[in-house]
């Protein structure tokens, strides 16, 4: 644990986090920050294997319902896949500070991303139309390396990123992952080990507070169109 300078606080679980006992410490922070009580949360970890459905679910993208256990949430977006060896950042921050703005707020979670693969030399970026982080392949091929989602509850976000760094990637293919069906589109997903990046998850986890206060240091940042 510890705290950045503006006063968000930083936690990290080595343990898989059952999903929904993550929910409800999200939902009781995110209350306590709105509140006044509790200062805003950066929370690093990882999941047991599951599939989440978020508010753009289509029941025809869960390809194989009897493949783990698939849990509805309020978060943005549509199937994605969580396990171990996925870096799990719960953001939980007060827009009221840094800016009504929810796009914004997408935008700073993709750059901070983008700068923490930087971090590894790996190219992310962004693609019009498909939310979260992207790594430009051979053959013109674009695989995701890291999803995002987010809620709002009144202006207190949380939810957040899913960065891949070694997770079994082969649990995607019981879902179409965000709604984009690698083989009609030639998109697939990737990770850290695939792109054959060796990175232990306290690198990846160094990087991401190295890279948090260039994005969230200097209040409302947004290039977002």
């Amino acid at each position: 644990m510890g705290m950045e300078p503006g006063g968000v606080e930083w936690r990290i679980d080595d343990a898989p986090v059952p999903y929904e006992q993550a929910l409800a410490a999200m939902e009781t922070r995110v209350a306590a920050i709105r509140d006044g009580t509790a200062s805003e949360l950066v929370w690093l970890l990882e999941h047991p294997p599951i599939y989440t459905a978020g508010t753009s679910a289509r029941p025809q993208d869960l390809l194989d319902p009897s493949r783990l256990p698939v849990y509805r949430t309020g978060r943005g977006g549509q199937y994605t896949y969580h396990g171990p060896g996925q870096r799990i950042a719960y953001v939980m921050l007060d827009l009221e500070k840094w800016g009504r703005d929810v796009h914004c707020h997408v935008w700073r979670l993709e750059e901070w991303v983008i700068a923490t693969l930087g971090r590894f030399n790996v190219k992310g970026e962004r693609r019009d139309g498909r939310v979260g982080v992207w790594v430009a392949g051979r053959d013109e091929r674009e695989d995701k390396i890291a999803a995002i989602g987010v809620r709002v509850r009144r202006w207190v976000t949380y939810h957040g990123v899913a960065l891949n760094v070694d997770p079994d990637l082969g649990h995607y293919r019981g879902i179409v992952p965000c709604g984009i069906d690698p083989a009609a589109s030639g998109h697939g997903v990737t990770s850290l080990a695939r792109l054959g990046i060796t990175a232990s998850m306290p690198e990846v986890d160094m990087a991401l507070r190295a890279t948090f206060e260039e994005m969230f240091g200097t209040g409302p940042i947004c290039r977002a169109d």
